[in-house]
């Protein structure tokens, strides 16, 4: 069922543009930021819908990490700008050689228009290039439309700390804290009013999306936004376990549950399950599991582990528990896993994991095997301001 959720229609900004008949980019020349997931609720592309739409002209598409089809697997993998063979308009890359569009790709638009598909947690890379896509346009006086998008993990729950500006990098280029709870239109006004960014920025806002709901209670379809983020499971876990990414530790990439199950070739499942047990921690069962990569960390090795299985995704706290395994993996195997060393995202100097936690505070909370309890108090203050903070620029409702 593609149209409601629960006693909710929810549409997303391209289905209000549709509904529209574009009539709010009549006359433009259109830049199109998307990939494989910028579609409506009966699945057709964005681009699609752009190109038969009339009264405005498509000059060119962007795509962000993975590419605009969705195919580059891992990190760091960049991809090429192209010429599209079917519609002959140029394709340009925003992870590669460039990730902040020139002049030069931007020369025939005169309105940049966003769609999308963000899964709520800080480090997830499209936020980034929508952001200077933002920041191109403003420099070249060019009207940005964003199509929003519900958040699918809900716009409610805020987790983790505030990114630090000395540990700004492409998986956070402004301070937020891990899981922030909003849409790319709420982030991005924020970040344009704080920063005094001078664009036009018009947002269409979602139809009937509350904060207080999740993905599957909208209706609309999932596309997986990129290849390790195959379902709203994955985006549960995500906002946490993508921190095992600044590890040596396998964040289960190449298994067909990615974030979900994690380990490595000498872990203990029967015994990580024990030391997870005793942090009770809330909303997830932990189940031991072993598994065999098909590809990138400890690939065709058999590796020991545990899957996430969140059985009260209200209560369940990503972040916490995937500090609650390193702290137990850090104490178990003291010699046996490392921290990542970069490059990473484009950062060259500092430490992987600490660009994602957003400073070296948690990395050390790791390694003094800090309670647990105390590490998250740590993080109070934080979310209590970055939710006052974020206030102004709520566009939905809970």
């Amino acid at each position: 069922m593609l149209t409601k959720g629960g006693d909710h229609m929810v549409l997303s900004g391209i289905d209000l543009m549709v509904k529209k008949e574009f009539s709010p980019l009549k006359g433009a020349s259109i830049g199109l930021l998307v990939n494989q997931a910028s579609v409506n609720r009966t699945l057709t592309p964005t681009v699609e819908l752009f190109r038969s739409a009339p009264h405005l002209k498509l000059k060119a598409l962007f795509g962000p990490q993975h590419g605009i089809a969705g195919t580059t697997q891992d990190n760091m993998i960049e991809w090429e700008s192209f010429r599209d063979g079917s519609t002959s308009l140029p394709v340009y890359s925003l992870y590669g050689k460039v990730r902040k569009p020139t002049r030069e790709m931007l020369q025939e638009i005169d309105c940049f228009v966003i769609d999308l598909f963000d899964v709520g947690a800080r480090y997830y890379t499209f936020l980034w290039s929508a952001l200077l896509a933002l920041q191109a346009c403003a420099e070249n006086g060019i009207r940005v439309v964003i199509l929003d998008r519900p958040n699918p993990i809900n716009g409610i729950t805020v987790e983790g700390p505030l990114l630090s500006e000395n540990f700004l990098s492409f998986v956070g280029l402004y301070p937020l804290v891990i899981r922030h709870g909003m849409t790319i239109g709420e982030i991005l006004s924020m970040i344009r009013a704080e920063k005094k960014i001078d664009v036009q920025l018009d947002i269409v806002t979602c139809n009937g999306w509350k904060r207080s709901m999740w993905f599957d209670e909208t209706g609309l379809p999932w596309v997986l936004p990129s290849p390790n983020m195959p379902a709203l499971d994955t985006a549960i876990v995500y906002p946490g376990f993508c921190l095992l990414e600044g590890t040596s530790l396998s964040e289960g990439r190449g298994t067909t549950r990615p974030f979900e199950l994690f380990g490595a070739p000498f872990v203990d499942p029967a015994a990580l399950k024990i030391d997870l047990e005793r942090e009770k921690l809330a909303g997830v069962h932990v189940r031991a599991a072993s598994f065999e990569p098909a590809f990138q960390k400890h690939k065709g090795l058999t590796c020991g582990g545990a899957q996430l299985h969140v059985t009260d995704r209200r209560r369940f706290r990503s972040v916490l528990t995937a500090v609650a395994a390193l702290k137990a993996l850090k104490r178990r195997y003291p010699g046996e896993w490392s921290w990542k060393a970069p490059p990473y995202e484009y950062e060259y100097q500092k430490l992987p994991f600490d660009i994602l936690a957003g400073g070296e505070a948690m990395r050390t909370d790791i390694e003094n095997d800090t309670p647990l309890e105390e590490i998250r108090e740590g993080w109070k203050a934080d979310e209590k301001a970055f939710l006052n903070r974020r206030k102004p620029y709520l566009l939905y409702d809970n």
